[in-house]
């Protein structure tokens, strides 16, 4: 029986790299699926790796979904203290989608907790979804037979001349891509910062911050909702 109910994944982590400079989880991509969602009648949970207020990057005010999205009291009061994974139950959800952000690469591969409730979720036929970044939380993610969710899977996810184009290619712990690759995902992309939204089955994944409402909408579709 369908929950009504989607949880979005937020990084935990803050630093980029030797960079000096701040990340985290970046928030039009967390904004644009929960208006989406919200308005097919979803209710949106936020999780985050270490639970609690996690760090944002990618602010826009002058982005109205956002600016809903932060002003909004029921996710005001979700961000500033996001679910810890430990209280998550996986059957409480529809699907779970990954928000990206640079933060993720460093926290997301290794969130086990959060790579559990993502395989329940799915094998009890519900969706799994991530954009731009945020497939570095499904890189080690493995099914109840031990192989990987990715495995011969058709996805998308910030290529590697995407992180060469953004000067980050050097700064992060891995390629996204070609890890991704190396599970066994057949990874395709569009132009680089071009949307661009692969569904294969009830893995939905997209390209780059210009994919996350299109992500969203595969998501209800497969859901049986509007989009």
């Amino acid at each position: 029986m369908p929950t009504r109910k989607i949880l979005i994944a937020l990084t935990s982590h803050g630093e980029l790299g030797s960079t000096g400079r701040r990340t985290g989880f970046y928030l039009p991509e967390a904004a644009h699926p929960w208006k989406t969602f919200a308005d097919a009648g979803y209710t949106v949970d936020l999780v985050s790796v270490q639970g609690g207020k996690p760090p944002a990057d990618g602010v826009d005010p002058s982005d109205p979904v956002q600016q809903a999205f932060l002003d909004d009291p029921e996710m005001s009061n979700k961000l500033a203290d996001t679910l810890h994974p430990d209280q998550v139950t996986a059957t409480d959800y529809d699907a779970i989608l990954y928000a990206g952000g640079h933060g993720v690469m460093w926290d997301f591969p290794d969130a086990t907790r959060l790579a559990e409730i993502a395989r329940n979720i799915y094998e009890n036929d519900g969706v799994v979804a991530a954009v731009c970044h945020g497939p570095a939380g499904l890189v080690n993610i493995t099914l109840s037979d031990g192989r990987y969710l990715v495995d011969g899977k058709e996805l998308a996810a910030f290529t590697n001349d995407e992180e060469t184009a953004v000067g980050l290619a050097e700064e992060v712990p891995f390629l996204l891509q070609t890890q991704l690759e190396q599970r066994g995902a057949k990874h395709s992309g569009a132009p680089n910062f071009q949307p661009w939204v692969v569904r294969d089955g009830r893995l939905v994944t997209g390209q780059n911050p210009a994919s996350a409402t299109g992500v969203a909408r595969q998501v209800l579709t497969i859901l049986g909702g509007e989009g």
